[in-house]
């Protein structure tokens, strides 16, 4: 018998990782803790699509309690999923300590070699979305001091988008890498949502006339932007305040050295609840790369990405395809002469990649 999925639904379907993996705290876990802890308890926490979460509760040494953040999930992609969270997590925290929990380890279980975890400091949050004012300082702060080591746009280990493996590999420039990195999406998307004659034709009008058109310019013409580190999945399901400091709390990075825009792109689906008062609030600490007409329509490029990884991710459910279709269907009657016409119109020198 097929299963149908209800095309309305974002995700139906129970995680992929059975509960005795949180019941009790495996010995590799126990040895990533720190020294002298006694542990009180397991208790599940928090909520994910793919993983089992839980707050590991201890006694240290010194008498204090002190609880742990535990993530836990199986096989190949959960092994890439943890790995590329730890080493994301880890770039942020010490870019930005004060706006994301400390990773401690990720690693195997002993008792099974085929289920992995993620540990990390825990913190007590709210239900709140983060003050706008505050964390769009600090996400500003966070671009401002965290440029790429080697220049180029990338990371040193692959990262997920959910459970998709996104585009890592170290690129020279912008306008190059995100070409890769989009069309990897599409070719993603397309594997799991199935071939479509309209959405193939409007992906290749992305690739040949948008994608020119709106990043080329801004490594052209004496303009310029420098990698920068981005967490890469804000959104008000990874964003919340620290009930004791109210400061905000970013978590679930998927980091990658990006055009410091991209990190907005999630903030712009009206189905979640962070908007244009974050995206406001953001530019009143960085300013908006120029040419600055261009800005939003490259965030709904930015957004074009992350919605097509959302098709990805919820097979059979066709509803991100429609809107990415209207997006794709937007940029490419609004660009149709790409970025060769735009230059032409404005006198600028046509430089090619």
């Amino acid at each position: 018998m097929a299963m149908t999925v209800d095309p309305e639904a974002v995700w139906d379907l129970p995680i992929d990782v059975p509960d005795k993996w949180i019941e009790t705290v495996d010995d590799n876990i126990v040895a990533k803790l720190p020294e002298g802890s006694q542990i009180k308890g397991i208790f599940p926490s928090g909520a994910s699509y793919w993983t089992r979460t839980a707050e590991i509760q201890t006694v240290q040494a010194n008498g204090t309690p002190q609880s742990f953040f535990l993530k836990v999930i199986q096989n190949k992609v959960g092994k890439a999923m943890v790995s590329g969270g730890y080493e994301s997590m880890k770039a942020l925290h010490s870019a930005s300590p004060d706006l994301t929990p400390e990773p401690i380890a990720w690693g195997s279980f002993a008792q099974a070699d085929h289920v992995y975890f993620f540990l990390c400091e825990f913190i007590d949050m709210t239900d709140d979305l983060p003050e706008v004012q505050t964390s769009m300082k600090m996400l500003a702060d966070l671009h401002t001091k965290s440029s790429s080591p080697n220049g180029k746009y990338g990371f040193h280990v692959p990262t997920l988008q959910g459970t998709v493996p996104q585009y890592t590999e170290w690129t020279e420039s912008w306008e190059q890498f995100f070409t890769k990195s989009i069309k990897l999406v599409f070719e993603n998307e397309e594997r799991s949502q199935g071939p479509d004659d309209e959405v193939r034709y409007l992906c290749q009008e992305i690739l040949s006339k948008v994608v020119p058109r709106l990043l080329r310019p801004l490594e052209t013409g004496g303009r310029h932007i420098t990698p920068r580190l981005i967490h890469g999945n804000i959104w008000d399901g990874n964003t919340s305040e620290d009930v004791t400091t109210n400061l905000p709390v970013f978590y679930d990075a998927t980091c990658i050295y990006a055009h410091n825009e991209m990190d907005l792109a999630p903030i712009r689906p009206v189905r979640h609840r962070m908007g244009k008062e974050y995206v406001k609030a953001y530019f009143r600490n960085f300013p908006i790369s120029p040419p600055e007409e261009d800005q939003d329509d490259r965030n709904a490029l930015y957004c074009l990405r992350w919605d097509m990884n959302c098709s990805t991710l919820y097979r059979g459910n066709l509803r991100y395809r429609k809107i990415c279709v209207e997006v794709m269907k937007n940029l490419t009657e609004k660009y149709p002469d790409g970025y060769e016409g735009w230059a032409k119109a404005r006198g600028e020198e046509v430089l090619s990649r």
